[in-house]
């Protein structure tokens, strides 16, 4: 699968938890040492194979399972604005703020040119409910892309 997940969420989101991995496609986090709790963040699927509308965060208890879930879309975040405004997309168009996996082409790279501040600031905002002391630890600024409020 050429879904590059461990670039994108190590490499270009860059979340703020120092212990993180990520197994398949999905990224996995202790926030807070020592907490039973988890954070998994995994591509939300639309009804299309191989393609997806954005994040599912999910928090998850070491005894317990899934405590709370809930997708952030690209769409919401517009983190793919750039592109599909380069291409012509329009909001309810096939491809529109969503990404797609190609399996016979393992050098694409779904999510490149993607913004992604809006998408990390709400990633960072859900974590900081269930993991209050895990705050004040933002992600370096690689630079490169602007702010938008």
């Amino acid at each position: 699968m050429a879904m590059h997940a461990q670039a994108f969420f190590l490499d270009h989101l860059r979340l703020p938890f120092t212990d993180a991995a990520v197994v398949g496609n999905t990224y996995y986090a202790t926030p807070q040492p020592d907490s039973p709790l988890k954070l998994r963040i995994s591509f939300a699927r639309t009804i299309t194979l191989g393609e997806y509308e954005g994040l599912r965060l999910a928090v998850l208890h070491e005894d317990r399972g899934e405590l709370d879930a809930v997708t952030v879309l690209f769409e919401d975040h517009r983190t793919f604005d750039h592109r599909d405004a380069a291409q012509g997309r329009r909001p309810n168009e096939t491809g529109y703020a969503t990404i797609s996996e190609f399996r016979d082409r393992p050098d694409w790279v779904p999510w490149q040119g993607a913004h992604i501040n809006r998408l990390r600031d709400a990633i960072e905002q859900y974590a900081s409910v269930w993991f209050p002391t895990a705050r004040g630890t933002a992600a370096p600024d690689r630079g490169g892309e602007p702010h938008r409020p």
